[in-house]
């Protein structure tokens, strides 16, 4: 294979990180994510949704924590050591998406990602979910974390 045919084509492509729910693959593209982190002292926050954890001290920043399981609806789950949080900011806050592990970075080309069936997209609760990458051996739901939440939500998260 020639070096010319190695290159990405970056203008049909794009970089997501991968993180997994249980068995369940997610994808984000790395754009929206300021950085990874491993789960610290969260500190208990009341009256606010049951999928927010807490906040935390980020390098002198509130960051507020977001249980990814429960905001999607899944059974939680204790951390133990693959247990990561996906930071993002998201209008003039910072958020931290607690996943179960964060596997890897991949490259999808436009070719390889299907939009998301009709009638799930049609959802309101589904906005969130954006396509579905094709693997070599399975496949990835693409989100865009920024849509994940109402505005009255977003409201209550930020206090």
């Amino acid at each position: 294979m020639s070096y010319h045919n190695q290159i990405v084509n970056v203008e049909n492509t794009i970089q997501v990180i991968v993180f997994n729910l249980g068995e369940e693959m997610y994808g984000v593209e790395i754009s929206q994510v300021k950085e990874i982190i491993l789960p610290t002292q969260i500190t208990r926050i009341p009256n606010v949704p049951d999928f927010v954890e807490g906040v935390l001290n980020l390098r002198g920043q509130i960051a507020a924590i977001v249980n990814l399981r429960k905001r999607l609806g899944k059974e939680p789950k204790k951390n133990d050591e693959n247990t990561r949080i996906i930071v993002i900011e998201y209008d003039n806050s910072t958020i931290g998406m607690m996943v179960d592990s964060v596997s890897e970075v991949k490259y999808l080309s436009s070719k390889n990602i299907e939009e998301i069936p009709r009638f799930l997209a049609l959802k309101d609760e589904s906005k969130f979910l954006k396509g579905v990458g094709k693997l070599e051996d399975r496949l990835l739901t693409l989100m865009d974390l920024k849509e994940l939440f109402s505005e009255e939500e977003l409201n209550e998260i930020k206090g």
